[in-house]
C-alpha cells in the first residue's frame, strides 16, 4: 500500500509539473521586430567591422511622415533606441570614432538627415536623448528609392574597409560613408 501511495504522489507531482511547464506563456511576435545588420554581411565572416541592432517598424498603409518626427530626434526605428557597435576605429561620415557601442539617433528632414552617435546606451525610444552625450553628428543627404520600402531597413555595402551604411524606409534612402581607420 505504501508503494501505491508513493507512486501516486510521484505521478501526481510529475503531472502537475508537466502541466505547469507546458502552460508557460510566451510573448507574441513584436509588431516591429528586432533585426541585426552587419558588415561584412556574410554570416560566415566572423571578423565583423560593424553590427547594428534595431527594430523594424512597417508602413502598413501609413506614410513615413506620419510615423517619423521631422526636424526632431528620432530613435531610428521602433522601440529601444538603435545600437551600433564598431569593432575597429572608423571614420564615420568624416568623423573619427573609437571602437565601441553607441546609440544611433537621427533627425530626419526632407532634404537631409542628421545622424547622431550617442554615448547613451540601453534606452527606450528617444525620450531620454541628451545632446551632451553626443559623440558625433553627421549630415547625410536624402536620396529617393524607385520602389517603396515597407519595413524600415538598415544595410551595409562596399568593398573591404570602405563601405556605406544605408537607412531606408518608404521612398527615402540616407547613406553614410564608413572607413576603417588604420
Amino acid at each position: 500500500m505504501k508503494n501505491y501511495i508513493s507512486y501516486s504522489i510521484l505521478f501526481v507531482s510529475i503531472f502537475f509539473f508537466n502541466v505547469n511547464f507546458n502552460a508557460q506563456e510566451f510573448s507574441k511576435l513584436d509588431k516591429s521586430p528586432m533585426d541585426v545588420s552587419t558588415y561584412p554581411a556574410s554570416h560566415r565572416e566572423s571578423n565583423k567591422i560593424v553590427k547594428i541592432s534595431y527594430s523594424r517598424p512597417q508602413l502598413k498603409g501609413r506614410k513615413m511622415k506620419d510615423l517619423v518626427p521631422s526636424e526632431k530626434v528620432w530613435r531610428t526605428g521602433a522601440n529601444e533606441a538603435c545600437e551600433i557597435t564598431f569593432y575597429s576605429d572608423v571614420n564615420f561620415g568624416g568623423k573619427n570614432i573609437k571602437k565601441g557601442t553607441y546609440s544611433l539617433f537621427t533627425i530626419p528632414s526632407s532634404k537631409e538627415w542628421t545622424i547622431i552617435l550617442s554615448a547613451t546606451l540601453n534606452v527606450w525610444g528617444a525620450y531620454s536623448y541628451d545632446k551632451k552625450e553626443d559623440i558625433a553628428r553627421v549630415v547625410a543627404k536624402v536620396n529617393n528609392s524607385k520602389e517603396s520600402i515597407e519595413a524600415f531597413s538598415i544595410s551595409f555595402e562596399g568593398e573591404k574597409m570602405d563601405f556605406k551604411m544605408h537607412l531606408g524606409w518608404e521612398n527615402t534612402i540616407v547613406s553614410v560613408p564608413i572607413k576603417v581607420s588604420m
